[in-house]
């Protein structure tokens, strides 16, 4: 018997490769890395960081639903960005969305970096870790 367990759910983007769109262990959730597609469409979301970045972080709180999990137990996120000129427009939608899913509850832990390219040429990846329950 394993003990993890994968998580799937249609309210955030299939996988384009051989992984889970999160895996349970423990009391983790470890969410992959989500780029801004819708889900219906499986198409990019418009080409600037704001609607982007709103993309990224819905489809994470869908894959933590579908895991017994909420964006206010995050606990570490690492971020993805093509381009650190977004650093400040990025930044600012992350804030509001931490500050909207519970009042008083810490902004998780958190990486950013700046890669030369992701998927289908996103300006953005989230992954996280999350607390269950």
């Amino acid at each position: 018997m394993s003990d993890k367990k994968a998580v799937s759910t249609a309210e955030a983007p299939k996988a384009i490769g051989p992984y889970s769109q999160a895996i349970i262990t423990g009391n983790f959730v470890f969410c992959s890395g989500q780029v801004p597609f819708d889900p219906a469409t499986m198409q990019l979301e418009p080409s600037e960081i704001v609607p982007q970045t709103r993309r990224v972080l819905a489809n994470i709180a869908a894959v933590l639903k579908a895991a017994g999990s909420h964006p206010s137990k995050i606990v570490k996120t690492t971020v993805f960005l093509t381009n650190f000129d977004d650093f400040d427009a990025f930044n600012k939608e992350y804030e509001a969305f931490f500050r909207s899913v519970a009042e008083g509850v810490p902004t998780p832990a958190r990486s950013t970096v700046q890669v030369s390219r992701l998927p289908r040429n996103s300006l953005v990846e989230i992954e996280a870790i999350a607390l269950l329950g």
